[in-house]
């Protein structure tokens, strides 16, 4: 595999070219046929990854609140670090629920708005209204906040203002059936160009797909993930949270796999709808100079480890589906670097001929030079956090004062089924991961359990 299957348009002197940026909440990274589930049907989803590329190791960076949507929207919006990106509450929110990006951060959209592109945003904005004003030129059906019933969203209408106080309006209809409409409607007015946020919030709970598509999956014919267990085996520092009281404990595997019908079903639904967004783009002959980006603000765990929810570390909740097609991207690639999904801010500016601002953590996946990220991190709250390797990956915990590890062999092991931690043949992976985690710890401000002061023997799980 080449280092990038990516082109700079400006290299191959096209006019700029236009992007279409699609983001969903929480869709796990391998909930996709193209994937190979065993289950869930995304036909338009593939058809996108056969004129494009599927980066299969993409991450997001994590956060610092129980929110993780809101921290890595804003790292991915802003290619800072989780860290920098999250360190603003937004204080027109509760301070657990939203992430303001800093007025002195450049937003990926307002890079582009501030190149001379029409920027246009319909569907979910979780971060505050002020970053939202200063990235877009007009939006439909705009959504600030971070989740709702999908038959009655709270709408506002775009302000030029930024005036968002006024109460919100509510419209018959499924959210990611209005979301959809208001983005053909904008492209059928063939502006140009044009960078178009549709933000999804499928599939988050509630898990109410339209009747069409509730039954699409039979719960007793679906697998569980490979990793299933009734319980986590431990407690990871956040069991008691909202997303992990979804279902009754121990978790009922049909239990289980009804909720997995649902999800699969809000998947199906809105890869039905992008599918009409994407004939849009082509009866108005803007496909072939559109960039696509379809990726999730996270995974989400659905039975995996004995979890729901995505407020932990594991790859079915810190891995993220990674599309991208037009114009210089490669057809029918594959492409397994460890990317970051605040690479794509990068990525976009430069496949557009746009000067990134300083000081950001982004890389473009579109530098031949750039092979992928030796090791990416995660981090959750202040109980969590995440490093990784091409083969290993080390989970360290630290809850009621004390500190856990697992170490699982990826390569081996993709489902992380078997921890390494406390066995003392990995003792050097495990402190050479350690030291990774430090240094970047110190790089990025994470004033986290230093690693020194509780790993100068062998690593053991408590």
């Amino acid at each position: 595999m080449p280092a990038s299957s990516l082109t700079p348009s400006t290299t191959a002197g096209r006019a700029a070219p236009n992007v279409l940026f699609i983001i969903a909440d929480d869709h796990r990274h391998d909930a996709l046929g193209l994937c190979g589930h065993p289950a869930v049907r995304t036909p338009n989803l593939d058809a996108l990854a056969a004129r494009g590329t599927r980066f299969s190791h993409a991450y997001h960076m994590g956060g610092l609140i129980a929110a993780v949507c809101s921290p890595a929207r804003a790292a991915l919006l802003t290619g800072r670090n989780a860290i920098a990106a999250d360190a603003a509450p937004d204080p027109s929110s509760r301070p657990d629920r939203k992430v303001a990006l800093s007025a002195g951060s450049t937003t990926l959209p307002e890079l582009f708005r501030r190149a001379g592109y029409e920027t246009f945003i319909t569907g979910k904005w979780h971060n505050d209204p002020a970053s939202l004003h200063r990235s877009f030129t007009g939006g439909h059906r705009i959504f600030l906040g971070g989740m709702c019933e999908h038959t009655r969203v709270p709408l506002h209408d775009f302000s030029p203002r930024g005036d968002y106080s006024a109460p919100p309006r509510f419209e018959s209809g499924f959210s990611t059936d209005l979301f959809c409409e208001s983005a053909r409607d904008f492209l059928a007015g063939r502006r140009q160009p044009f960078f178009l946020y549709l933000s999804l919030t499928s599939p988050h709970d509630p898990r109410t797909p339209p009747p069409a598509f509730a039954g699409m999956y039979d719960p007793a014919h679906l697998p569980l993930p490979a990793n299933f267990r009734p319980d986590h085996p431990f407690d990871n520092g956040e069991l008691s949270i909202r997303d992990e009281m979804l279902a009754p404990r121990p978790l009922d595997p049909d239990v289980v796999r009804q909720q997995l019908a649902a999800y699969y079903g809000m998947i199906s639904h809105h890869d039905a709808q992008l599918g009409r967004v994407f004939e849009t783009l082509r009866t108005h002959q803007l496909e072939a100079n559109t960039l696509v980006v379809y990726v999730s603000d996270h995974g989400l765990a659905l039975g995996s480890h004995g979890l729901l929810g995505k407020q932990n570390l594991y790859e079915p909740s810190v891995r993220v589906p990674l599309l991208l097609a037009g114009p210089g991207i490669a057809a029918g690639r594959t492409d397994a670097r460890l990317v970051y999904s605040l690479d794509l801010y990068a990525t976009l500016a430069q496949l557009a001929g746009l000067q990134l601002p300083p000081g950001l953590d982004t890389v473009s996946l579109a530098t031949p030079e750039h092979g992928g990220r030796e090791t990416l991190f995660s981090l959750y709250k202040d109980c969590q956090r995440m490093v990784r390797d091409e083969r290993w990956k080390l989970i360290r915990y630290r809850v009621n004062g004390q500190e856990r590890l697992q170490l699982f062999d990826l390569k081996k092991d993709p489902d992380e089924l078997h921890d390494l931690a406390a066995d003392s043949a990995y003792h050097e992976i495990v402190q050479r991961l350690l030291r990774a985690h430090a240094a970047w710890q110190d790089r990025m401000g994470d004033r986290w359990m230093p690693v020194a002061s509780s790993h100068s023997g062998p690593a053991t799980t408590n």
